[in-house]
Order: C-alpha cells, then structure tokens, then sequence
C-alpha cells in the first residue's frame, strides 16, 4: 500500500525508466542540480496505480521543486488527471510513497468540483479563510468574473470551475495543481490568470489546452507517456521538438532492433542443423530480441478524422443587416451587421455573458432578433458542436450515443453506424477516434474530457456539412488531437463559425474576427485574434492631454489621473500595461491593507503559526509587487509623454 509521509527527506528525481519512471535528460539534470539541493515540496516514489486493466503507472517516481512552474502534458485517456489527483492525495496508488514536507500545503483545483453543502459559491471558495482574509475572494472573484451571491443549485459548470479557481487563488497553497484552469474563462479571465501566475512565487502544475497559456507561464514539462513520465526542465514552448526528437530515437531504435531480428532469424533458418549444440547460447539471443520487440509499447496514433463537405453551398452564406436583440434590460446586440460568404471562418469572442452563443442562433436562424433580417444561402447543410456537451447522454455506452443517433442507424444493423453516407462498424469508428474495444460498452461519465470532445468529433464527423458551427471546440483537446482538428479545418471546403477563448487556436483558424463587447457592441475585425487586438489599438481614439501632475515622484498613481493622460509613445501592449497598473495598485494597496489588519493580531503567532507564517510571506509578496508596479508606472508614464 502506498504511504503519504510528511516531513519525510526527499530523495532526487529517478533516472531513465522505461518502465514509467520519471525520466530526466542530462540536460535537465544540470539545469536542476540548484534545485536538488532544496527540499522537495512534493515527491512521488516508486508509484504504481492500476484500474483493473493495464497500469495506469508502474515505478513513477517524480519531484515539484520551490518555483517550480510545470506543464503536465499527454495524450486524453493518458493519466494526465489522475496523476494530478496521486499529486493531491485524493487518489492512493497500488504502492510507493508520496512525501510532502510538515507545513507544506498543496491545492487542488479539479475539473468537476463538489460543492455539496455550500449555500452559494462565495461560500464555497471563502471556505477556511478568516474575516480578514475574504478580500483575496472578493479579489479574484472579479478577476475571473463570478459571482459569490450565486447559489450553488443555479450555478453553470464554467460558474462552478470559476468558484473552484478563486479558492485555490485565495488559500495560496505552496503548491498549486490546476486542471484544465482555462475551460470556460473568456479571454480577459484568462489573462488575468496569467498575469496572477506569472507573478506568484508558489509551485504550481498545470494541466491546460491552451497552447499560449502554457507557453507564457512554464519553465519545464512533465510529459506522461505509455505510463511513463519524462521531465525536461524547458517549458511548453519547447515540447514538441523534444516530444518528435525522442520519437525520432524511438524509430530508429525499433528499426535496427527489426534488422537485427531479422539477420538472426536468417542464420537461424539456414544453419541451425548444423551448429545446433554450439549455438544454443545465439538461440537465446534470438528469443530475447523478439521478446524485446513485443515488449516496445507502439505510440498511440493520431485520430482518423476526417471532414467530409457536403454539395457546394451558395457563395453567400449568411447576410445579417442591422440587427439588434434584447433580453429585458440586457442589450445583446445593436445594429449589427454581417455578411459570410462562403469559406469564411468567423470567429466570435467576447467576455462570458456578452451574447455570443444567441448571435450564432440569430445568425442561423433559430432565434429571430427584435429589429433587422437575417437572409440564409442556398443549400446550407449545418453541424453543431456545442461546448455543453449536451450531444452525450452521461449514462449511455459509447456504443449507443453513435447507434442511438438517428442520422447515423443503419437500418437492421445494430452493429454498425452510417458514417458520411457509408456503413461501419460502431467499434471500428470509435477506433477511428482512438478509443479500443473495451471502451465501446463503457458509459460516457466514465470518459475523461478531452475524451467526450473526440466522441462528440466522432458524431460531427459522421454528417456531411457545408457549415460548421464550433462552440468550444478546443477544450480538454490533446496537442496531438488540436493540431490535427486545425489541419482539417484548414482543409475543409465548407463555411466555419467559431466560438473560442483559445488565443493561438484563433489565430491560426479565424479568417474574421467579431467581437463582442457588451452592452450591444458587437464590431468586426479582419483575421484571428492578434490581428483584431492590432485593429483595435488603431482605432482607439487619443485621449486628451492634461497638464502634468504635482504629486510627488513615488506616490502610486489615482486610476483617474492614469487614464487621462496621452499614449501616443506607447506600444499597444505598453498602452494597455499603463491603463491597467492603477487598478493594480488599487488591488495590492488594498490587500497590503488587509494583510497588516490581520498581522496587528498579538495572538496570531502563537495561536495559528503557519496562517502568521503566510501572511508574513504575502505581506511581503505584495509590497515589492506594489513597489514595482509603482515603478513601471512612473516609466510608461514618462515614456508616454506624462
């Protein structure tokens, strides 16, 4: 049985283990030996875990350094999310150890959180923290853009994941485990989540399908594959020239292993009868090869999908002219006007809550909009994927969520599905889609959810189309998977409408750019999503100058006086940098604020050290932030031209 031991010395990472050991590259090696000689604030030894098949792991053993910022990456189905969970705690390996030095506290942040027996979300993500301590709640709560008065039973799954973000934010654990963080947070969410990130001092791990996300925040990569896990101590943006370059190794490893079988398997046919007392020993040898062959664990393929268009449709795909729609008070959209044409891939992003899933039904003609006319093409063939997952029956079989689907049964075969106009076997398809034979019976709750995204691929797929509406379509999606999806939609002859908070994704698909911007602006911008940020920054209008202020070189600035003054020596990302430090300054003076209200307790030290510990940490945390946010406003400023 497994033991969690704390305050028990960590040894160092284990070497090269096929076997599913943590494997670090002499490179790595060097670049952590400073590391090494720290305490690990988490270790895992020697752990093997298995669900009634094949081990999940066998022999892993792996180390989260202080400062550690670490992509955990690997295919769906691989054991991204349960390693996560041995990390945590929350799920006892077959055997091994996991350490965590006394004091040392790891947060968790799952994809599905409970919320049994909390009233409302503010509830659940203050649960543990004191009076003084609700501000960090209260902090990231608008940050991320939910709110604590909701009541848990009405609460959406991205409002629930949100709860469970600003949780782990406000307990501050020293080291932070957080899968899939981004699902369901617009952009500016997640960049705020970057920005808070990027400037903890806090381990963390981080399970996501945003590629720009990992790149801008990781330093190494925990790479799970075939059971085994790799480290290399780069971040995401070098993952996947290392990822082809083992695989490259691999190949030719299996290559000369093959003709090496094959010389000796010759000599074998050839001359047995005559050097059979002599040669036993190269007999042996023979067996141990082919043996060392079938022991090679094959890598797990890309997905055959494929898009399949349907006729041609007409050139003009949809012309919306000045609509507008309102839902009582809330004003969705005003006077908006589109035209796609056919090929076009057109992107819609946008806080959560601005309206852009009831633009996508406006536009396709399943809502009609108060002022305005929306005029469909000719011979428009539609699939929908839809981010809710509400395709998927949680408790139906694989097998019955593609056989239960009426556009897919073949008539009088209960085994086989219509896939673009042809018969296949149901588990032939699900193949397709990577998923084997023992999964086919299995219900959908039981899928990972990178998992349920592929088996909803494998329903779209199915169907011809000529236009394809993607609502989320990159969330919980392998490297592997995300890069083949981008492929075919490059490829594909129909019509795309997307709705993504993925800023690389956009970037690579979108052709045109709506962005909706709340209280019923919705604009249109040529290109994916760095190109519509450049447009915007174009187009906002100067504001006026105002005369220098009189306050002294090293007072924190006022959010009014910020805004006021002139931008016209500044980059875009600089412009907005400077717009946003005030609100920053704000934030930490407030936190600051609250931190020595709790430190002024005389009693704190001795009645709970380790809260008096990490509040002595934050204080100090938030006064050299708040001392170089004041200085990096000072500079823009004078660079401004203030």
């Amino acid at each position: 049985m497994a033991k969690n031991i704390p305050g028990e010395a960590a040894s160092a990472d284990g070497g090269s283990a096929p076997n599913g050991g943590c494997h670090l590259t002499p490179h790595a090696a060097q670049n952590s030996a400073s590391a090494m000689a720290q305490a690990p604030l988490l270790q895992l030894t020697d752990i093997s875990l298995t669900f009634g098949g094949d081990p999940v792991f066998s022999g892993l053993s792996l180390n989260v350094q202080p400062g550690d910022r670490v992509a955990l990456v690997g295919r769906n189905g691989s054991g991204k999310s349960t390693l996560m969970k041995v990390m945590a705690g929350l799920v006892e390996p077959d055997t091994g150890a996991r350490v965590v030095p006394s004091g040392t506290s790891v947060g968790y942040m799952e994809q599905e959180p409970d919320l049994t027996g909390f009233a409302t979300l503010g509830d659940y993500a203050a649960e543990g923290l004191g009076p003084a301590e609700m501000y960090l709640v209260e902090a990231a709560g608008q940050g991320l853009g939910f709110d604590p008065e909701r009541a848990v039973e009405t609460a959406s799954g991205g409002e629930r994941r949100r709860a469970a973000l600003a949780r782990l934010m406000a307990q501050d654990p020293d080291v932070m485990l957080l899968d899939e963080p981004t699902n369901h947070l617009d952009i500016a969410a997640i960049q705020w989540l970057e920005t808070e990130l990027k400037g903890t001092r806090k381990a963390f791990v981080l399970i996501s399908h945003d590629r720009r996300f990992l790149e801008e925040l990781t330093r190494a990569t925990l790479w799970i594959d075939r059971g085994a896990v790799r480290r290399q101590e780069q971040g995401f943006r070098g993952f996947e020239d290392w990822r082809d370059k083992i695989w490259a190794e691999e190949d030719d490893a299996r290559h000369k292993l093959d003709r090496k079988i094959k010389s000796e398997a010759k000599w074998a046919v050839e001359g047995i009868s005559a050097r059979r007392t002599r040669n036993q020993g190269r007999l042996r040898a023979l067996r141990a090869l082919r043996q060392e062959r079938s022991g090679m664990i094959r890598r797990q393929g890309a997905a055959a999908m494929e898009l399949a268009s349907a006729p041609t449709s007409g050139k003009k795909v949809i012309e919306a002219v000045k609509l507008s729609k309102s839902f009582g008070d809330k004003q969705i959209l005003r006077d908006f006007s589109l035209t796609v044409q056919r090929g076009d891939r057109v992107a819609l992003v946008g806080p959560n809550g601005t309206g852009k899933t009831t633009l996508i039904r406006m536009l396709l003609g399943e809502i009609a909009p108060d002022e305005g006319t929306v005029k469909l093409g000719t011979n428009l063939q539609v699939s929908v994927f839809d981010q809710t997952r509400a395709q998927l029956d949680p408790d139906m079989s694989l097998w019955e969520s593609l056989t239960g689907d009426k556009e897919m049964r073949v008539s009088g075969k209960a085994d086989q599905v219509l896939v673009r106009g042809e018969p296949k076997h149901v588990v032939g398809y699900l193949k397709e889609f990577l998923f084997d034979e023992r999964q086919a019976r299995a219900p959908v709750r039981s899928l990972s959810g990178g998992e349920k995204a592929r088996l909803l691929l494998a329903k779209l797929m199915a169907r011809e189309s000529n236009l394809l509406v993607l609502d989320e379509p990159t969330n919980d999606l392998d490297v592997e998977t995300l890069d083949l999806l981008q492929d075919l939609l490059g490829e594909y002859d129909g019509t795309v409408l997307i709705v993504s908070h993925d800023r690389d994704f956009l970037d690579r698909i979108a052709t045109t750019t709506v962005a909706m911007e709340g209280d019923g602006r919705a604009l249109v911008y040529a290109g994916g999503w760095s190109d519509y940020q450049a447009q915007r920054a174009e187009t906002q209008p100067a504001a006026a100058p105002e005369a220098k202020s009189a306050k002294p070189a090293r007072e924190a600035p006022k959010p009014e006086a910020a805004a006021a003054k002139p931008r016209d020596g500044l980059s875009f990302t600089e412009k907005h940098r400077l717009e946003e430090l005030p609100g920053v300054i704000e934030r930490l003076e407030a936190e600051i604020g609250k931190l020595e209200q709790l430190l002024a307790d005389p009693e704190l030290f001795t009645r709970e050290p380790v809260k008096f510990r990490k509040a002595t940490e934050a204080l100090t945390e938030r006064q050299e932030k708040l001392s170089a946010a004041e200085e990096e406003w000072l500079v823009l400023e004078e660079k401004a031209g203030g």
